[in-house]
């Protein structure tokens, strides 16, 4: 129990391990962890752990080696991919700066009153700068001075190599335009995503699960259903793991690959699947494939996704993604007619809405409005009003 662990009045240190998204909160621990460059240290857990994309034996028996010579007892250190090759002296200087790091933090919170901030993670730009740099990396372009010479200077501090693959823009065009990053990010915000083949993903984010559907769409090469079908699903396999990082998209995921009949061709799909999952940072799990060709698995969510930072609830829809219909509207207008006309003295009235709703009332609903009019004895007048939202009317007496 919670009650057994802390006490009323008590002071914890905590970290933020889980950013609040939607109605969930925060999730808080006390096992603190401070990321380096090329380790993570944890001062409250004795452990001693080496990235799984270092998998050459030799390579993590001698970083294991290192750590274990310079961890402080009782304290935990994460070796991070980025590791792989670096000469002990950098490792070393790491471990020494992120325990630098940690006095400083117990420092202040030994000083400071509850609640308060003692420690704060670098900004965007150093974080992306700090994690996302690997041996693939070609250069980084910044459109910005300041910030340039900033991250220069932040990654001088690791390597003059780093810091060489910095790149400052200075191009009129603008820097999303000129390497096709606005593209990028209207696709990773829609619902459909295009495979080359002529196939396509549709992708539905709900409160619960996020589903992934996987169609043919224009696709018919191969020699057979079968083919087309296997074909269709191993494409499909890359492009989905490909949007769950751009989009950032965490927890429960359904994908529903196209029905395949053969056992084999449902392993093949899955096992492609296994392998590009071993290319995404965030830990997941899939299981196999069933007979009906879904998938189930997760996919470790430690903030918002892209939709969710960019992105708010449609006003018009108020997020369903979807409003009624004309038709739907026009009926629901002819009951507040009846509602209205039993209630008022007035003889005449007006009802202002959207236009396709007049319309509809105009001509398929024109006799269901006369009707009422007859009934009740009373005069209306229908008037377009462009401004309004598809569902909003008004019906007005007139004095």
């Amino acid at each position: 129990k919670i009650a057994d662990l802390v006490k009323e009045g008590q002071e914890v240190l905590v970290q933020v391990a889980k950013d609040s998204i939607g109605t969930k909160g925060a999730r808080i621990t006390t096992y603190l962890s401070f990321p380096g460059r090329y380790v993570v240290l944890m001062p409250n857990i004795n452990h001693i752990g080496i990235s799984r994309r270092i998998i050459n034996e030799d390579e993590r028996n001698r970083l294991k080696t290192i750590v274990q010579r310079v961890r402080p007892d009782g304290m935990g250190i994460i070796v991070r991919t980025a590791s792989e090759g670096v000469p002990e002296e950098k490792l070393i200087a790491d471990i020494d700066f992120l325990l630098k790091l940690w006095e400083n933090v117990k420092a202040k919170a030994g000083k400071a009153k509850a609640p308060s901030l003692v420690h704060e993670d670098l900004n965007l730009v150093f974080r992306a700068t700090r994690d996302l740099i690997s041996r693939d990396l070609e250069r980084i372009v910044i459109d910005n001075k300041d910030v340039y010479e900033d991250v220069v200077r932040f990654l001088n501090r690791f390597s003059v190599k780093l810091g060489a693959q910095v790149q400052l823009y200075q191009s009129d065009t603008a820097i999303f335009d000129a390497y096709g990053i606005e593209l990028e990010v209207s696709r990773a915000l829609g619902s459909k995503v295009w495979l080359k083949s002529g196939g396509y993903l549709v992708i539905d984010r709900t409160e619960a699960l996020t589903a992934i559907d996987v169609n043919t769409g224009r696709f018919v090469g191969g020699k057979s259903l079968g083919d087309t079908i296997v074909k269709t699903n191993l494409e499909a396999v890359k492009e989905i793991v490909l949007q769950l990082r751009l989009r950032n998209i965490g927890g429960i995921i359904i994908l529903d690959f196209i029905d395949m009949d053969r056992p084999d061709d449902r392993d093949r799909v899955f096992n492609a699947l296994q392998e590009e999952l071993k290319k995404d940072k965030a830990k997941t799990s899939a299981l196999r494939i069933s007979e009906m060709g879904l998938v189930q698995m997760t996919r470790k969510r430690t903030e918002e996704s892209l939709s969710q930072k960019l992105c708010t609830s449609c006003p018009y829809c108020e997020g369903k993604g979807e409003v009624k219909s004309p038709a739907t509207v026009a009926y629901d207008i002819i009951r507040e007619l009846v509602r209205e006309f039993s209630k008022l003295p007035a003889e005449n009235f007006v009802l202002k809405a959207h236009p396709q709703v007049i319309d509809r009332l105009c001509e398929e609903d024109a006799e269901f409005v006369q009707d009422v009019r007859d009934r009740f004895s009373k005069k209306i007048a229908l008037k377009t009003a462009p401004e309004f939202h598809l569902e909003q009317y008004e019906i007005s007496p007139i004095r």
